[in-house]
């Protein structure tokens, strides 16, 4: 047994005899039915803490020859009994395994080139040490050595790589070196006959560059999409109630504190043939907590936050700091509760490329500071021991601004649900004179300040900026997305009163837009008179006519 090479089954060994052990082997039997086949390249992401080297260091012991397991996994899930008859020890000790920690190369080196070269050294230096009777010729590297084995013996390898993006996260800023490190990768790894199974372990998704990446052979399960991981990424809820009362702990206060990440293993929808039958206790929905500091607090007896032994709040602050498109805002709502709707898709999954607060609040996702729902496509802090590392991220000055805005915006949004006209109007000036002076007078200007006083809708609707309506675009829709919430049109006026706003909106017939909300569906028209001067008692101030329809 090696540093690197068939590492064996002794760190596995101490995490099943350690006081709290979940057992997580069922993985195994998922991972076994994608060896040597197109999808055995495999690639978990998930947030420190979540036991992403313990499920590393349990396939080196599986699959590593020489690892003497078989009593170690007997007592394990992974050999129950199978309805699809399938051995569970198929591939048992069969593979050389190869265990890489990045982070162990990183150190001293002072570059990514360093990182590889030395990486290259250390690991060719083992195989040919445990191969000593093969000639590998002038050209060695991890790649050339690894192909010679496999052509005298075909004995494949499980190339199991832990914290594999920690040089995005280390080498933020060096593209270059980004790129040849997964350069390096795929010249390793893609399509090569001597790979059994490749399974890398991080934080984040793969980097993305543009519309390409160098590793589009790997099957990427994460945060957002765990698929058919979902129940192995941390501890599920029956797994910690079932701990509970073993130890006669309050499962309460552990759901309170660590429990709130939701994932599913649902395909997409559509995709079954029509009319076929299934079984739909194959797709779950599971509580997910963190395992880190469900342990911590069951040994200690202790509940708190264990966050912050892992993370500071520094690393959260530094980001919602850019305040991209009203980021603060959005933090406010999500910290008073609420959610908010982020899209997911143009994030590039590294922690520089950032386009928009989508990109950041994508990347809390996988960094594990929010939950998300694939349903509704919302993002939420998952629970109070995250919610702490908010809270001290948010204790400047600053904040105390943002914090009321949010006030305000519950009181506006309950304003017009009660159709008083008078306080929407007050809570609408208030909002608006935020605008500089300069731009204040701009319809588009006008149109973010509203959006901007009314953003503590967003947890309870769908906001929609000018709506077609086919006679014309409503300036802004909201669509509830609880059943109990009025539907809201909202139209701007410059120099009109607010009746000539409502009439528009009845002259145009924007309510046959939402024609399905009809009884449930309240009219709001606001304007004001740009051309007032700053000395006049008037100046910023905003008319409201709000009607019920």
């Amino acid at each position: 047994m090696g540093a690197y090479l068939n590492p064996g089954k002794m760190s596995y060994q101490m995490a099943v005899n350690s006081e709290i052990f979940i057992d997580k082997t069922e993985m195994i039997l998922y991972l076994n039915s994608v060896v040597n086949t197109s999808q055995r390249f495999v690639c978990v992401s998930r947030p420190r803490r979540f036991g992403k080297t313990m499920a590393a260091d349990m396939l080196c012991a599986y699959y590593g020859r020489d690892a003497g397991s078989r009593e170690l996994f007997e007592k394990c899930k992974v050999s129950g009994d199978r309805e699809d008859g399938l051995p569970w020890d198929a591939y048992l000790g069969e593979f050389n395994v190869l265990r890489i920690v990045m982070t162990d190369f990183m150190e001293g080196a002072s570059s990514i080139e360093d990182m590889l070269v030395y990486l290259t050294e250390e690991v060719t230096m083992e195989l040919c040490e445990a191969y000593p009777d093969i000639r590998y010729g002038s050209r060695v590297n991890v790649r050339t050595v690894m192909n010679k084995i496999y052509g005298k013996y075909k004995t494949q390898f499980v190339v199991v790589i832990d914290e594999w993006d920690a040089i995005f996260r280390e080498h933020k800023y060096d593209k270059e070196g980004q790129k040849e490190y997964l350069d390096f990768l795929r010249d390793w790894l893609k399509d090569k006959e001597y790979i059994a199974l490749a399974y890398m372990t991080g934080i984040l998704p793969i980097k993305k560059y543009g519309k390409h990446s160098a590793l589009n052979m790997f099957w990427e399960y994460s945060m957002t999409e765990p698929q058919q991981l979902a129940p192995y990424v941390g501890f599920t809820a029956e797994e910690v109630r079932e701990e509970c009362m073993k130890r006669s702990l309050n499962y309460g206060a552990f759901q309170e504190w660590y429990d709130g990440y939701r994932l599913s293993n649902r395909v997409s929808e559509g995709l079954s043939e029509k009319g076929a039958v299934v079984d739909i206790n194959l797709f779950r929905e599971y509580e997910v907590y963190s395992p880190f500091s469900v342990v911590r607090a069951m040994i200690s007896r202790q509940i708190g936050n264990y966050w912050n032994q892992t993370e500071t709040y520094e690393a959260l602050k530094q980001y919602v700091d850019f305040n991209f498109d009203g980021l603060k805002e959005d933090v406010a709502v999500l910290m008073d509760g609420g959610r908010v709707t982020v899209d997911i898709t143009g994030y590039l999954n590294d922690m520089t490329s950032f386009n928009g607060k989508d990109d950041i609040l994508t990347m809390f996702i996988h960094l594990g500071y929010l939950g998300y729902d694939r349903d509704s496509k919302e993002v939420f802090i998952p629970n109070k021991e995250v919610l702490q590392v908010f809270k001290a991220s948010t204790k400047s000055r600053d904040w105390t601004v943002t914090f009321r805005a949010l006030s305000n915006s519950r009181k506006l949004l309950e304003a017009t649900w009660a159709c008083d006209e008078e306080t929407v109007g007050e809570l609408i000036d208030a909002a608006h004179d935020t605008a500089g002076n300069r731009t204040y007078n701009s319809e588009a200007g006008l149109s973010y300040a509203i959006q901007l006083a009314y953003y503590a809708a967003q947890d309870e609707y769908t906001i929609i900026p000018e709506l077609d309506t086919g006679k014309g675009y409503a300036d802004l829709a909201f669509i509830p997305k609880k059943p109990n919430r009025p539907a809201l049109l909202i139209e701007l006026k410059y120099e009109h009163d607010a009746d000539t706003a409502i009439g528009q909106i009845h002259r145009q017939r924007y309510p046959d837009r939402l024609e399905h909300y009809k009884g449930n569906l309240i009219l709001v028209g606001i304007s004001y008179d740009r051309e007032l001067k700053n000395d006049e008692v008037l100046f910023k101030h905003h008319s409201c006519k709000i009607e019920r329809a």
